[in-house]
């Protein structure tokens, strides 16, 4: 769907007033719309059309490497802010526009498992969150339902639970391949759950297998929230304002939300009112925005008194190894997406020399571009003419990328604060990163790329070509307003709710305790239900509603 960009006054007085159209913004808003609350949410970009999508286009990669680029500091869209990483080893992904980046995600949606939830208690590291995997189950199960997951049910390594709405997609050749390598080990995999149609499913069509998800889906098959939720919640009178850049929550006299102040596309500046204020701007916009909205009865920015708005982000370190084959695997072959996924060393090994662990997902190894990368390092007369041609004959379609997911512990010296010198393009403080790789997911990241080293040489790999991180990958970003059951130590109580703002709740990934080993969308996503059905449940002990 494309909707239509607002472009006229501002509504009047809302009930909930939700700040970003991403996957916990568009759930908190249809959710609480059907249940006949008014809803405004405000987002800083557009409505993006699905033929403006580079994936079915021949020139693809040279897009994705420019304006359709997951980076806003690469992609420097009207509706970017950037973001101040002279102190970041890992640079944060994000998307301005309706969906969020649920447009960018890869649509892989595997649950956290029972003892992310746990980490004090099993490892004496971080801390534990007030809810448990059980607690939170049915919200996984209903948005499993929401957005059409497919996969397989009764994965024995995976979190109980009823199994996806949609079988499973083929597993491919590229599939094929690297499960038998697991075979030969004696290793755990199975079909992996993707948030991508295998078949129609209400507004989502069935996966045409581009290959392309995670700059957009020309089809309409990956479960972007501007497919699968705005239209409801549009049809139930929810009101989404695009183009609307937010610099302030506004408090009263008390110190409690009354709304927030945003700028439009023509430099105007609005103050949108509503009785609760959901926060869903993610990681580090949502903290950016909270310590912007400075006042008298927040000094160190709202729901701060603890000192954690902010503060211990989690970008899940990533690294990967791709193989390379004999056989033509058509390694460009959606859904990315992962056909198969591996929780074989998922789990707390300690004579591995680290806590936690990861999960591994195969991806398809896209075009020539990426193929040239591989050759990144080598001599000058190995990356241009000739034996650079014959390098991408020799390997593209041939390769399989196994990649693991390793858990990032919370650090305080990790964190989103706000830039001294840079500014948006409405003058407005840019976030400031700081982010630095610990040891413990270093000596993850050797230990899980030895192991998948092995898998490829297991599956018959010719070459293996590891890169020890990415950069700029994954774009999972998480615990800059943390729940918890003590306002001294968490931002938010176990719904959400801010302890220092009785009408402010969090619904994005800055909610995290930890960050698991997962990817996080679907524990976003099930957060965010349960909040909404919180707000619309407590209505008559709250303003909004009443």
């Amino acid at each position: 769907m494309t909707g239509k960009d607002t472009k006229d006054a501002t509504p009047g007085h809302a009930d909930v007033l939700v700040v970003g159209s991403g996957a916990s913004g568009a759930i908190v808003s249809r959710h609480l719309a059907e249940r006949g609350f008014t809803v405004v949410c405000l987002e800083q970009g557009r409505w993006v059309s699905a033929s403006e999508f580079p994936g079915d286009k021949p020139e693809w990669e040279l897009l994705m490497s420019q304006r359709w680029h997951h980076d806003p500091n690469i992609r420097r869209g009207p509706a970017d802010y950037p973001v101040d990483v002279s102190e970041a080893e890992i640079q944060p992904q994000m998307f301005a526009g309706v969906g969020g980046s649920t447009l960018h995600f890869g649509g892989h949606f595997p649950r956290l498992f029972p003892s992310d939830f746990r980490v004090r208690s099993l490892d004496g590291v971080a801390d534990d969150w007030p809810i448990s995997y059980e607690e939170l189950r049915p919200w996984y199960e209903q948005t499993d339902r929401d957005l059409g997951v497919s996969g397989l049910g009764g994965d024995p390594a995976y979190p109980p639970g009823a199994a996806p709405p949609l079988p499973p997609h083929p597993l491919n050749a590229y599939g094929r391949k690297a499960a038998k390598g697991m075979n030969e080990l004696g290793w755990h995999w199975w079909p992996a759950p993707n948030a991508i149609a295998s078949r129609d499913y209400r507004r989502l069509v069935r996966c045409a297998r581009f290959g392309t998800c995670e700059t957009g889906c020309p089809h309409g098959a990956k479960a972007s929230v501007d497919i699968t939720h705005w239209p409801d919640a549009i049809a139930h009178g929810a009101r989404l304002v695009t183009g609307a850049r937010v610099r302030e929550i506004t408090v009263d006299s008390r110190g409690r939300a009354t709304g927030a102040v945003y700028r439009d596309r023509e430099g105007a500046e609005h103050h949108q009112t509503a009785d609760v204020v959901v926060m869903a701007a993610n990681g580090v916009g949502t903290p950016r925005l909270l310590l912007l909205s400075r006042s008298a009865s927040h000094p160190d920015g709202l729901a701060n008194s603890s000192g954690l708005v902010g503060r211990r982000l989690m970008l899940h370190p990533y690294g990967l190894v791709v193989g390379v084959y004999d056989d033509d695997l058509e390694a460009w072959k959606g859904p990315a997406g992962q056909p198969i996924h591996s929780f074989q060393f998922y789990e707390t090994d300690t004579s591995r020399g680290f806590v936690r662990g990861a999960k591994w997902q195969v991806m398809p190894t896209q075009g020539p571009h990426r193929m040239i990368s591989l050759l990144d390092g080598q001599p000058y007369a190995s990356t241009w003419g000739a034996r650079m041609q014959e390098h991408v004959r020799s390997h593209i379609g041939r390769c399989i990328d196994w990649g693991a997911v390793t858990e990032d512990l919370p650090d305080e010296r990790n964190g989103v604060s706000l830039s001294p010198a840079l500014t948006d393009g409405d003058g407005i403080p840019a976030p400031k990163v700081t982010y630095r790789i610990a040891e413990n997911s270093w000596r993850q990241l050797d230990w899980h790329l030895a192991r998948l080293t092995e898998a490829h040489e297991a599956a018959g790999a010719t070459a293996t070509y590891p890169l020890r991180i990415c950069h700029d990958q994954p774009g999972h970003l998480l615990g800059t307003a943390r729940m918890g059951d003590d306002p001294g130590t968490s931002v938010c109580d176990r719904w959400g709710r801010a302890h220092d703002v009785d009408n402010l709740f969090i619904v994005d990934g800055s909610l995290f305790v930890t960050a698991g080993g997962v990817n996080p969308t679907s524990t976003i996503c099930a957060l965010a239900l349960r909040t909404a059905d919180h707000i619309a449940s407590s209505a008559g002990r709250q303003a909004a509603g009443a």
